[in-house]
């Protein structure tokens, strides 16, 4: 399609004149973006220049990386994109915000709308006449999988609204593009691929399921949750449960950071960057234990009991250990009658004992009998059709459990993906 170079350099002024959504160019894709549009801009009344035709390469390059149309980018930047008025509609109404502000977000919507449907034949023609060379640039649409209401509204300027509640609901930023994350290098990163562990997937400790199911739709609804300690033997199913809740409950507004244990002293200013999101926030620690005189163990105390800050009302600690006593505790910590002894040995005892009861829930896992082992089994065996009678797979998973790591729910997932596998392998070697 050809396009008035005057239109163009509408556009091109219109972009330089954004207000809000500046950052929205700021990745590899958007920069590329603009130094198509600044040389062309620069370029178009001089011989001819490959630097155009090179940035249009990088642009293309850029999409092609992600698999995504220019459509679907530009889409997904404005959804996520942190601004002034995507921070504040999610805690005051959009009637609330202050007009000059909603003035200037539909000023930068109209903008970012005549990018969205401009024709890549449009900027390849664009492309040509300012390189100044004979053909036009390669036109390749990527499929294009934008079906927010930004697709199907035809003047983005006219769905403030559904943009506020979009930003309300999913948050902006890190926690719009992640549902977990976790703290590295002294900040929040996103986990790209979490674990897609369901709850249907666990099974063998319902109690324990539903009472933090219960614990967790209190902090969805606003109310005060409580800290958990998932306490029990080794593979049954603590970490899983959990993350098992963050899939669950995403589209909720629930998140997940995973915290290692050499990292909690951090947990004052984690909590500070969670404290006004609008997210709900499961700080998860797994295998927590800790040793003497641990700062770690003094960062977690303060959080679970509190400080002269307030409660961080959207965050709730969950952690797992193997340890009911998570401070290890040796016979020479216990009180002798020596001249040197503290007055009152006991009461630090106590404290390191006593260290778990500061989680408002404990929650405790049993080792797994027979019973419940092979429950587990035929439910994982069900979930993926595996063709086996009854008494063949329970005679093998006896097996698995006996040669390897005894009876958990770790050793039930490990035995059915193992059959998973020679199914696999067997149907295609036939």
């Amino acid at each position: 399609m050809n396009q008035d170079l005057n239109y163009y350099h509408l556009i091109h002024q219109e972009v330089a004149s954004l207000l809000l959504y500046q950052s929205i160019f700021d990745d590899e894709i958007g920069q590329s973006f603009l130094e198509v549009f600044n040389l062309i801009y620069i370029r178009n009344q001089e011989p001819i220049d490959i630097n155009c035709l090179k940035a249009y390469s990088r642009w293309f390059k850029n999409l092609a990386s992600q698999g995504i149309s220019w459509q679907d980018y530009l889409s997904r930047k404005i959804l996520i994109d942190e601004n002034p008025f995507s921070q504040q509609v999610q805690h005051h109404s959009l009637q609330d915000l202050p007009q000059p502000l909603r003035e200037a977000t539909k000023h930068d919507l109209r903008i970012l709308n005549t990018l969205y449907n401009l024709p890549l034949e449009a900027i390849s023609q664009w492309v040509k006449e300012a390189a100044n060379v004979p053909f036009s640039p390669f036109i390749g649409e990527f499929n294009n999988h934008d079906h927010t209401f930004l697709h199907q509204e035809d003047k983005w300027e006219n769905c403030l609204q559904q943009l506020a509640d979009h930003y309300r609901q999913h948050g902006t930023g890190i926690f719009a593009q992640y549902k977990a994350l976790k703290w590295y290098d002294n900040q929040l990163i996103g986990i790209s691929q979490p674990d897609p562990i369901t709850l249907t997937e666990i099974v063998g400790y319902e109690s324990q399921k539903e009472t933090l199911i219960k614990n967790t739709e209190m902090l969805l609804s606003g109310y005060n949750a409580l800290n958990v300690l998932l306490y029990g033997s080794r593979g049954t199913g603590k970490s899983s449960l959990v993350k098992g809740l963050l899939n669950k409950y995403y589209s909720q507004g629930l998140r997940l950071v995973e915290v290692n244990k050499s990292q909690l002293s951090n947990l004052p200013i984690i909590l500070d960057q969670l404290r006004n999101v609008t997210q709900k926030f499961i700080i998860f620690v797994d295998d927590l234990s800790f040793e003497e005189d641990d700062d770690a163990f003094k960062a977690l105390k303060v959080v679970l009991e509190g400080n002269v800050t307030a409660k961080a009302k959207n965050v709730v600690v969950y952690a797992t250990s193997n340890r009911r006593h998570l401070i290890r505790e040796y016979f020479d910590d216990r009180p002798r009658p020596r001249d040197a002894d503290e007055i009152h040995h006991w009461d630090t005892v106590q404290e390191k004992l006593s260290f778990s009861d500061r989680f408002g829930l404990t929650l405790t896992f049993e080792p797994t009998n027979q019973d419940t082992y092979l429950k587990i089994v035929h439910h994982l065996a069900s979930q993926i059709n595996l063709n086996i009678d009854s008494e063949t797979l329970e005679f093998k998973a006896k097996q698995w459990a006996t040669q390897h790591n005894g009876r958990s729910g770790r050793s039930a997932r490990q035995f059915i993906d193992f059959l998973q596998g020679v199914r696999i392998r067997s149907q295609k070697s036939n």
